[in-house]
């Protein structure tokens, strides 16, 4: 089974990319850093490195600079990820010989249109490993299936409960939910963690809050970029309906889906009224 490893410091990002590749027969391991990332490059040996060029002790430049300069894993392709790509991303790209950039926040069509690549390409370019035979007759594993299997896994970090914030925050949520127009609203911290929700069968909350969370993290980088300040909210308008955002405090964020934009100006007044209500709440 092929192995990705996602380096991101952005919970929301990693669980994304983990969600994207349920059921594709990949394992996914993940690093929060880039210390711990190159720990889990020399101990995981991965197919693919997917990471972050933005990170707070090592870019993601520095990352794929030493897979690239690593005895045995120089071929390993590393797919950089950026909320701004642009010439001078790209030309840096290039010269850390990174085999994509992928610009955040992503569809995971596009994400997993360039992973099947990368993959595709590494099965290509790996040799079937050479077998020995004992004096027995037995054939022999390769000294890195041996090694693969002697290595011990290291377990997974136990995964942070989402339970629903105390106060009136779910209250709050089933009134947006209640609007005819609106199918669901979510509470989500700002690594993309569920709060509390309230929405039909037709979406996953924890879904839906990560992909927000994401999105809020690129969009205030952009603020930042263009000398804007803090994201105070945003609307986003797609064929089958819209998408509403709005910070709540520095630590969390309101997400709503709208089926309509009929809806959109019953739905702006009531967040105006109860943003304050659920910051207090979180």
């Amino acid at each position: 089974m092929p192995k990705v490893l996602v380096v991101d410091d952005s919970l929301s990002v990693r669980k994304v990319v983990e969600r994207a590749l349920i059921g594709r027969q990949i394992e996914v391991v993940c690093a929060a850093t880039g210390t711990e990332a190159l720990e889990r490059i020399e101990r995981e040996e991965p197919d693919v490195v997917v990471c972050d060029v933005v990170m707070p002790d090592r870019d993601g430049y520095e990352i794929c600079e030493f897979v690239k300069r690593h005895p045995r894993l120089g071929g390993t392709p590393v797919l950089l990820m950026s909320g701004i790509v642009n010439d001078e991303v790209r030309e840096r790209a290039a010269r850390v010989q990174s085999s994509d950039v992928l610009s955040k926040p992503f569809a995971a069509d596009d994400l997993l249109r360039k992973l099947d690549g990368l993959l595709a390409s590494v099965a290509r370019a790996t040799p079937a490993p050479p077998t020995a035979v004992n004096g027995r007759g037995h054939v022999e594993p390769s000294v890195k299936e041996r090694a693969r299997t002697a290595r011990p896994s290291t377990p997974a970090p136990p995964a942070r409960a989402s339970a629903p914030v105390a106060g009136g925050a779910g209250a709050v949520l089933r009134e947006f939910a209640a609007i005819d127009g609106v199918q669901w609203a979510v509470l989500v911290d700002r690594e993309g963690l569920l709060l509390d929700a309230s929405a039909d069968g037709a979406v996953d909350p924890e879904v839906a809050g990560a992909l927000s969370a994401c999105l809020a993290e690129s969009s205030e980088g952009l603020g930042r970029e263009l000398n804007r300040g803090a994201l105070q909210g945003m609307i986003l308008e797609y064929e089958r309906g819209m998408v509403v955002l709005y910070s709540v405090g520095a630590s969390a964020l309101l997400a709503i889906g709208l089926s309509e934009a009929a809806v959109l100006g019953k739905v702006r007044y009531y967040a105006k009224k109860t943003v304050p209500e659920l910051l207090q709440a979180v």
